[in-house]
């Protein structure tokens, strides 16, 4: 498992050190070409800190990476949401179909719009919107899907697909932890009329700040969302103000930033999904323990999730042995109370989201990770789950 670019495990931390689920020095590495770029942007003669040519040419080059129509740079993968959902015309009176399990924006942006979410189940083993499951849920007000990438594998955006076409229903994509993943040739995100991407620190394309994309084929929701990030203005006239829009405008210095460490991505993801595949090779079959699906395609390995029996006991255990764990979603959204009031009444319950909610538990899955260190965990993991058996 180790190559030359993965911090030889004879001297970095080994087995005996605490293996951080998110590492402290990620951006280490890179330190001087981001003081740099702060004092070149925060000296520069035009003073332009926002939306300026660093953002459209890291905008260029993610549409070309990816083969989209275009990219459009926002302050947040939540703000993205909003934009889409907004440019589509998804607003009051409508609903939108929204997995159970997830984020709290898969709901909240929904709402912001003034529509309505309609939680669907999940699939038990992918832990993403359930396609058979939406379909039950999808009335004479529902105007869009919007299924979730989950962790570390894709949503089931061919039969999304299908099903949004055969009830004349907006498709968006909640690509946010996926980016660099492909399904079927299909670059996440492309699937729908637009998805979308957050840069958040802890995505596999994170970054020292807040920051997110949306990508879209269609020339005309692109251009609404530009107008909407940078409040209704085409940004050609300033001061003209053709809708109302908001400040979801992107940072001149993270777009640089980013820019630099865009030709590192492939080679991290890589890394990422060679953990990945560790784990799953020598986890699958444990007792009381799930893996997630097997396989290449559709996988994006934002992080590496297990489903356990007992997650707390494997969690403890974990943490005895020096292994940081995390657990996203300890309850669905139709169980928190933010979200409560609009899922009553709504229709079957939610058993697969509620079952994940108890279960899973997310292992370290970074690029910095050692391979001392990923032996270690899936150590760690089998003793529990051997010791457990007996």
């Amino acid at each position: 498992m180790t190559t030359t670019s993965d911090r030889a495990a004879e001297t970095a931390a080994g087995p005996g050190d605490r293996v951080p689920f998110f590492p402290p020095d990620l951006f280490h590495e890179d330190r001087d070409t981001l003081l740099r770029l702060l004092h070149e942007i925060g000296t520069g003669a035009d003073q332009k800190f926002i939306l300026g040519d660093r953002t459209r040419r890291f905008e260029d080059a993610l549409r070309d990476r990816l083969g989209a129509t275009d990219v459009i740079a926002c302050s947040s993968g939540t703000s993205a949401l909003h934009l889409v959902l907004t440019a589509l015309g998804i607003g009051p009176g409508a609903e939108v179909v929204v997995p159970a399990f997830g984020c709290a924006p898969l709901a909240a942006a929904v709402l912001h719009a003034g529509a309505v979410p309609v939680f669907g189940d999940i699939d038990p083993r992918t832990l993403t919107l359930d396609p058979a499951d939406a379909e039950t849920r999808v009335t004479p007000r529902t105007k869009a899907l919007m299924p979730a990438h989950m962790f570390s594998v894709m949503a089931d955006m061919p039969r999304f697909t299908a099903l949004a076409a055969a009830g004349g229903l907006r498709l968006i994509e909640d690509s946010a932890v996926a980016q660099g993943a492909v399904l079927d040739g299909v670059p996440a995100g492309l699937w729908g009329d637009a998805g979308l991407y957050s840069f958040v620190q802890v995505k596999s394309f994170g970054m020292p700040g807040e920051g997110g994309a949306v990508i879209t084929r269609d020339e005309e929701t692109a251009r609404r969302i530009r107008m909407l990030r940078n409040h209704g203005q085409d940004g050609v006239h300033r001061g003209l103000h053709h809708t109302i829009g908001v400040n979801s405008r992107f940072d001149e210095i993270q777009a640089a930033f980013q820019l630099h460490r865009l030709s590192g991505l492939t080679a991290r993801l890589e890394r990422r999904a060679r953990i990945a595949a560790h784990y799953t090779e020598h986890l699958t079959g444990l007792p009381g323990v799930t893996t997630p699906p097997p396989g290449t395609d559709g996988r994006c390995y934002y992080v590496y999730t297990l489903l356990a029996d007992d997650r707390d006991a494997l969690r403890d255990h974990l943490s005895a042995e020096g292994v940081d764990t995390h657990v996203y979603y300890p309850r669905t959204l139709p169980d928190q109370a933010a979200f409560a009031p609009v899922a009553a009444g709504t229709g079957p319950g939610w058993p697969h989201a509620r079952d994940a909610a108890r279960r899973h538990l997310s292992l370290p899955v970074h690029h910095m990770l050692t391979d001392a260190q990923v032996e270690h965990v899936t150590d760690a993991v089998r003793a529990h789950a051997l010791r457990t058996r007996r």
